[in-house]
Formats: structure tokens, sequence, C-alpha cells
């Protein structure tokens, strides 16, 4: 079915699922804590899950880390310490492996940042959204525009040299001034990335059931547009429809989840996707998302919620579907060598993108074009797969 000759770079992405209260907005498996939390008794179960996984991945490396959520910044930096202590001993780190942490800026504080860096987080994530308190009281933020900006500032105090700042825009009411104001803010503070994307209203959350009033279409691309020329002028390069950085600062975690890379994923409802070379596949498996329920069951194979194999056309949509979302799209030959596919498999779409005017084609790279990306949706709706 495939053709694998080597396995694509392998991350690690590790899932917290508390927080201090759930966002309107958010459709992340995310639990609000109710009482205590068992710090020690999540990281046991992260590491038995992580076991369990070690004979799927026997001699590679780990390339980067990400530890999402949920809040893990509401963990203390002696848990993850002792997490981190524990991937090492069971793990083969990367010599320049990137380590990153989510964090929220109302459950950070210098001491903290400080000693996560010194565990061997050597990347934050801080989720600001809008530096506004009527914004951020609106999107249901336990912060404000003060700790915010403190988290950035301590974020640079306790020595990390990168960190990323989420931006919202098309937020409940907003203006493009305010957008502005925020994107003005953020670039004042000097992070190397930013992640600047649009308010989505997602099913099965409150802003779905009660839906606020949000810019329409052609003020968000104005929007869009007058936020990317202020972050262009600041020599934030956009790299991927969200994402923003200085030079060599891209995310290289979610960079490797672009490129159709490999990664596992440990913790309440972690998602993870396996090359195997040896057998010709590739397959894709999911944890139980209700964390008591991970929690009773992280040492059995109960634990493991489903598992899919990627038929060829699976793959190539995939693949398709993550990397055109790159400004600078990839080198032709990535495609054999992280879907075990000939580039042939998916000609006939290359070739209709092409007359389109969607992407550029040439021997050695393939990239969309600004129309491309622009109707991105349109554009991989080519490579989807063709009902039976």
């Amino acid at each position: 079915m495939f053709n694998f000759t080597e396995q694509p770079p392998l991350s690690l992405y590790i899932h917290f699922p508390w927080c201090v209260q759930k966002c309107p907005y958010c459709d992340f498996n995310s639990h609000e804590v109710k009482n205590s939390l068992d710090e020690k008794k999540y990281i046991h179960a992260l590491i038995s899950d992580l076991e369990q996984e070690l004979p799927l991945f026997w001699g590679r490396s780990i390339s980067t880390i990400f530890m999402g959520g949920g809040t893990p910044s509401l963990f203390s930096p002696e848990s993850i310490d002792e997490l981190l202590s524990a991937l090492r001993a069971r793990l083969t780190f990367a010599p320049d492996i990137e380590i990153t942490m989510e964090a929220n800026p109302g459950t950070v504080e210098f001491e903290k940042f400080k000693e996560f860096n010194a565990a061997g987080i050597n990347r934050l994530s801080i989720g600001i959204q809008s530096f506004s308190d009527e914004k951020l009281k609106s999107l249901g933020r336990i912060h404000g525009r003060k700790e915010a900006i403190r988290a950035a500032e301590l974020a640079h105090d306790a020595g990390f040299t990168s960190f990323n700042l989420d931006l919202m825009y098309g937020l409940p009411n907003q203006s493009i001034q305010q957008a502005l104001d925020d994107i003005e803010t953020a670039i004042a503070l000097e992070p190397k990335h930013l992640s600047h994307y649009q308010l989505t209203i997602e099913p099965n959350t409150f802003f779905h059931h009660h839906p606020p009033v949000t810019p329409d279409d052609d003020k968000l691309w104005e929007m869009q547009l007058a936020c990317q020329n202020v972050l262009a002028k600041n020599n934030y390069k956009q790299y991927e429809i969200s994402a923003y950085a200085k030079d060599h600062f891209q995310a290289q975690h979610n960079l490797n989840y672009w490129q159709f890379g490999d990664y596992l994923g440990i913790g309440a409802g972690a998602h993870g996707k396996l090359t195997n070379a040896a057998e010709q596949t590739i397959s894709r498996s999911w944890k139980v998302k209700q964390p008591q329920e991970y929690l009773n069951n992280a040492t059995t194979k109960k634990r493991i919620a489903g598992q899919k194999f990627l038929t060829r056309d699976d793959a190539g949509f995939e693949f398709m579907m993550n990397v055109l979302r790159l400004n600078n799209g990839f080198e032709t030959e990535l495609f054999q060598r992280h879907t075990g596919l000939p580039i042939s498999a998916v000609e006939k779409a290359l070739t209709q993108a092409e007359e389109k005017g969607w992407i550029n084609w040439d021997l050695k790279r393939i990239k969309p074009t600004d129309t491309g990306r622009q109707y991105l949706n349109n554009l991989l709706e080519l490579f989807m797969p063709e009902d039976d």
C-alpha cells in the first residue's frame, strides 16, 4: 500500500485537561477544576501511558514536545520537573529539542516561570487572546490586560528567549482599530512568535448556543489585512495561516504537524499519528477524553478510545490538508517521504489546482499562491477522497 524508505520526524504531545474556568468559545478537551487537583496521580498516569507506547517507536528520537490543554501551567514546577525527568529516562531527545508549554496569564508568576525554565521548558505559548479588559471579559478569560502584559514581561525575565503570544481577532463587537491595538501591544512586548487567528464559533460550545455579535466577513477580511501589514512591517514573517515569527523562531512542533510528521499523544483525549516503515502503515489513535476515565485506565489498553489505519487516499488528503497551510508550501519530494506515496497519487488534483491559479508547482516545490491561500478550503476540496 505504502512505500516508506524512512520514517518522518517524531514529536510528543502531552495533554493537561484542566482549566480554572471553561471559556465560552473553547471546544478543546478541557474541564474546570472542581476541587483539588491531584497532580502526582496525573503525572504518574502520563508516565504509564507513555511506557505502554514505547514499543511502537523503538529507536526513534523525539524532536519536539508540546504540553497543551487545558492549562498545563496550573501544574507545579515540581510536577513538570518530575514528568520531564521521566521522559528523559525513557526517550531519546534530539540535541536541539523544542519543549513548549501552554500558559495562561492568570496562573503564572515569576518564580513559576523561572522554575519551568529550569526544569527544561524552553518555549512558552501564552494565551493572551486580547489586551482589552472588555474583550477578555466577553471571552470568559480569567485574566485582564495587566496580567497579560505582566505574563509576557515575566517570560523575558525568567529567561525564555522564545515564546509565543496567542491573539484572536473578530471578537464580539470588535473594531479594526481595537484589533490593531492588540497587535501593537503584543509587538511592543517583543515575543519571537505570534499566533493571530479569527474567533470561530465551534459546535458544543457556549458561544454556539448563545452566539455573540461578531464582525461581518468584509470587516474580518479588512481587519486581517490591516493586522498582517503591521506584523510584516515589524518583521514578523507569516509562515502559516495564523502563525508569524521572527527569523529562526517558527514553532517546530507545529511545523512537524503541518508537514505530516509523526507524533505520540499521551494524556486524556490526546491524539497520535505513527508511521511504521516495517509494516508500511500509518495509524491514528486517540485516548479517552474524560480525565477520571483516563486516570482509571492509564495502565491498560482501555486508555485508548480508538485507532484508525489510513488508506492511500487518506494519507494524500491529510498531507495536503496540513502542508498547504504553509505559505512556502513544501519540497515536492517531502510528499513521498512522509506519505510513502509517489507524487502522481495526487497529480490530478495538483493539475486542477495549478489550472485555477491556486498553486505554483515545479519539480522542487509546490506552494499555494496568494489566491490559493485566500480560497484554501476550495483548494483542499480538490484533494478530498472520492466517495466509494
